[in-house]
């Protein structure tokens, strides 16, 4: 079967995509944002890649940074259209599936050409806030209803997306819950005892969906005090975060790492960390079930995370084997969320024993790329 895939250049679409290598298909990439580099760990993938630009003039990184007005308008004229480049490639390589990975970047540039070929079957997987906060990335109900009608094929992350699928206008086949990296290896090897952690990690993504500040800011004085014998680690922070915990006086004495968003940390030395850690936090406005949080479970970490449109509770159950956050915004109950498990270690232990269990069954990449091959493999029959 030909595949052709449609995504940005994303570490969750590689893992996704590398499971069906040697799977006896023939698969096809097209770089919907057009990053311009092959990319060495898919290279058995047939990449459209450098396809965007008509001239890569001398200059150009420079008149962007300096003159971004000049360089927007002389854009418009060298860049060429997503949907002509796409459906030129699909006419060219003439698949039997197109799988788009997330809605706003994967799926509307190209709607209008997956209408005209009607008979092509198209898959998409829904990613984090595609469901949940449409209005806030600039999605219209009509475009979304317009691209869930169209889909012959869905593959959400919660169950909470399916449900919202549903209510606008999907009536097709539903392939089923995975997360967005196809699955996850958990290493039992670098997972400490629950009594030998000493870390809280917190997920510092910080922007219009994620409130990475708010858990910062619920670090009260009183807290850090609790967390003396621990080391704080804030890792994909940004520099609001970084100038807030250096310009406050009650993190002065604290034992807290932060590791910017630009300093990348390869995944293998991300789970190390949740192998090690006490306590895992993540806060956000929107979201899928989060890959992050999932790798935290699973790897032991006692999980805070939100909970918003009560997706995470799909996983968690409040006060057994992690604790919900409600309200992103509120960094004083975050607090007294952080608090309660700091002064409760037998809840901790027992969420330990229950997610190193669970989570792994649920998650494990092997077993999922069983079902994933598989899932490919129902589409070619129909």
């Amino acid at each position: 079967m030909k595949i052709l895939m449609v995504s940005m250049a994303s570490l969750h679409f590689f893992k996704w995509a590398e499971q069906l290598e040697n799977a006896g298909h023939e698969v096809y990439w097209f770089d919907v944002i057009d990053s311009k580099q092959k990319v060495s760990k898919i290279s058995w993938i047939n990449q459209i890649v450098d396809w965007r630009l008509r001239w890569n003039y001398p200059g150009r990184y420079f008149m962007k940074n300096k003159f971004p007005r000049l360089y927007d308008f002389v854009q418009k004229f060298n860049e060429r259209n997503t949907a002509i480049i796409f459906e030129h490639k699909l006419l060219e390589i003439e698949p039997d599936v197109v799988h788009s990975f997330e809605m706003q970047i994967s799926c509307l540039p190209i709607l209008s050409v997956m209408e005209k070929y009607n008979s092509v079957n198209w898959v998409f997987s829904s990613w984090g806030s595609d469901m949940f906060f449409t209005q806030q990335l600039q999605i219209s109900d009509f475009l979304r209803n317009r691209t869930l009608k169209r889909i012959n094929y869905l593959i959400t992350d919660c169950f909470r997306d399916f449900e919202i699928a549903k209510k606008n206008g999907f009536t097709n086949q539903f392939l089923g819950v995975f997360p967005g990296n196809g699955g996850i290896y958990f290493e039992d090897r670098i997972m400490l005892p629950v009594s030998l952690r000493k870390i809280i990690l917190i997920k510092g993504y910080n922007n219009c969906i994620g409130k990475g500040i708010n858990i910062i800011k619920a670090l009260t004085k009183e807290l850090l005090v609790l967390m003396k014998n621990h080391e704080i680690i804030v890792f994909g922070a940004d520099h609001e975060i970084q100038d807030y915990i250096n310009n406050q006086d009650r993190f002065k004495e604290a034992n807290i790492r932060i590791n910017l968003r630009s300093d990348f940390i390869e995944n293998n030395a991300l789970l190390k960390m949740m192998g090690e850690s006490y306590i895992y936090i993540g806060n956000s406005m929107s979201d899928g079930l989060p890959n992050s949080m999932i790798e935290a479970m699973g790897m032991g970490a006692f999980p805070i995370q939100s909970n918003p449109g009560n997706v995470t509770e799909e996983l968690i159950i409040d006060g057994y084997n992690g604790l919900l956050i409600q309200d992103a915004l509120n960094y004083k109950d975050i607090e007294r969320l952080i608090k309660k498990a700091l002064l409760d270690p037998a809840m901790i232990e027992k969420a330990f024993e229950h997610n190193t269990k669970v989570i792994k069954e649920r998650y494990d990449r092997d077993k999922n790329k069983i079902e994933i091959i598989k899932l490919y493999e129902s589409i070619s029959k129909i």
